[in-house]
């Protein structure tokens, strides 16, 4: 039979609930009350899962009391069975009895599974839902299928809202959920999402195709369910708030790219220029998948990391001159018509820094450490302004071709120590992420300028040893920066916020070193 309509919601609800809820755990009714005491300024909208509680009923006195200290807060009482992927242990009929007590104490929301309303006696969700308003909600913690077929099953049950959660295992699972919603949810109210980490983009793109609201945790490490992002990361970086049905979607596509600080600065570019966009991470274990959710979506632009930036090539309606030489795409942009066009800001992301330290490039003797994708940007892009560059490579056969292509010289090691250049770039990854290695020893090191590309420590092992031989630096989050703003600026027509975006990033840096350096104690 079909659901009835909703004529009655007890505890009269906010016309607009807010697009976040927060979800709540705690060791015990203390724990998770004082959380919600230091939450909830900025936070209106809470969930308490009483499930994580040894003995739920302890909690109730002191969520009435919360709760009529903070008239304007809007409260869900949720209790998942064990078997539905919850804590709680107890019988179907006690998990109903600690929900109906949640409701006297105040609790504006609960939230009850599509298994135990299967099992449910007649008249017992009806009892329950005269107290509170409710929630039929269907976790699949395996994968996305048969989503029209679970709202189907739920609709027979009266009830407020129907939350339909599935677990993405590709970014076109993020799709299928964003069609449901949209396609659904002008007829219920519904709430929807993916979880996992490649369903994180469907946590914000949710609210925007139709979800009344999405969930976040308390703080890092107290998810309540895979791939779930704080309250605090959804509202300052991806302005959840604001998201709405004309936000243009943006995104850095790779293989791995959950730290990537892409959309920290991207985000922050936007918010500061009024663009109506929201930048995403998007884990794409397939080119086929990522290319889906760009038609599909749609995303408007994507910042291509690897592994993809040769392989994206051939997708591609046309590219600009950069990409061609360099033959690797880091930018793409998809126009009105869907065509999509390739351009590469590796270049720029060189080419900036320099201009800004050096009076001219032209004539400029630079030397490339490396002969991949990131130095051929480097070569080429020095190249056009006229310097004379120069490449070392381990593999002399990969420096002798991009030097043939790109009109360059090669040099060996062992001239280094007689060498001298205006500037020295490492475009490998040596010292990505620790301060031992390093591509050049301090002899090794004979220049104005050293400029490293890694930018993961802020200060690598070769910028170090080239400040003790009194070279100026260069760290690798300037190409960083300069390379996005030039993204931020073909995407919108706009100037990019370079400070800003240099702000974010290098607070982004040192908040990552802290919490490395508290998990090594």
């Amino acid at each position: 039979m079909n659901a009835a309509p909703t004529t009655y919601i007890p505890r009269l609800l906010p016309l607009r609930l807010p697009r976040l809820c927060v979800a709540l755990t705690g060791s015990d009714p203390t724990e998770m009350i004082d959380k919600a005491e230091s939450l909830v300024r900025d936070n209106s909208f809470m969930e308490f899962r009483l499930d994580y509680l040894s003995k739920p009923g302890l909690a109730f006195p002191r969520i009435k009391r919360f709760i009529e200290s903070h008239p304007g807060t809007v409260i869900i009482a949720t209790c998942r069975r064990a078997a539905n992927g919850g804590k709680f242990r107890g019988s179907i009929a006690s998990q109903l009895d600690v929900l109906s007590k949640a409701a006297a104490a105040g609790c504006q929301l609960v939230d009850v599974e599509l298994q135990t309303a299967l099992k449910c006696k007649p008249g017992q969700l009806q009892k329950l839902r005269a107290r509170a308003a409710l929630i039929l909600s269907s976790h699949d913690f395996r994968a996305t299928r048969k989503l029209d077929e679970t709202l189907e099953k739920m609709r027979a049950f009266p009830a407020d809202f129907y939350k339909v959660v599935s677990t993405a295992t590709t970014l076109s699972d993020n799709v299928t959920m964003i069609k449901f919603l949209a396609r659904e949810s002008d007829k219920h109210s519904l709430i929807g999402m993916c979880m996992g980490e490649q369903g994180f983009i469907s946590r914000v793109l949710g609210v925007r195709a139709g979800s009344v609201f999405t969930f976040a945790s308390a703080g890092v490490g107290e998810e309540t369910a895979p791939g779930q992002a704080t309250a605090q990361e959804l509202r300052s970086v991806y302005r959840i708030e604001q998201v709405d049905a004309a936000t243009r979607v943006y995104g850095v596509a790779g293989d791995p790219v959950a730290h990537s600080l892409s959309p920290a600065i991207m985000n922050a570019a936007f918010r500061r220029e009024n663009v109506n966009g929201v930048y995403l991470a998007l884990h794409a274990k397939l080119l086929k998948d990522l290319l889906t959710c760009v038609r599909e979506i749609p995303i408007h632009g994507i910042s291509v990391t690897m592994p993809y930036k040769e392989s994206i090539l051939s997708h591609l309606d046309n590219t600009d001159s950069h990409t061609t030489k360099i033959g690797a795409c880091n930018t793409v942009v998809r126009a009105q018509d869907g065509n999509l066009y390739g351009f590469n800001t590796d270049a720029a992301g060189i080419v900036r820094p320099l201009e800004r330290r050096l009076n001219t490039l032209e004539d400029a003797r630079i030397l490339v450490l490396g002969a991949g994708g990131a130095a051929r940007a480097a070569v080429f892009g020095l190249k056009e302004r006229g310097s004379e560059v120069y490449i070392l490579n381990r593999s002399l056969a990969s420096a002798k071709k991009l030097a043939r292509q790109a009109r360059a010289r090669t040099i060996k090691r062992a001239d280094l120590k007689k060498l001298a250049f205006d500037v020295i770039i490492n475009a490998t990854p040596v010292g990505m992420g620790n301060t031992r290695e390093t591509p050049l020893q301090d002899k090794e090191i004979n220049a104005r300028f050293v400029f490293d590309m890694v930018y993961d420590p802020a200060e690598t092992r070769l910028l170090k040893l080239a400040k003790e031989r009194g070279a100026q630096i260069i760290p690798g989050i300037e190409m960083f920066v300069h390379q996005a703003a030039r993204q931020f600026e073909i995407w919108t027509g706009k100037p990019a916020p370079w400070d800003e975006m240099l702000k974010v990033v290098l607070l982004a840096l040192q908040e990552r070193a802290a919490r490395s350096a508290a998990s090594a104690k």
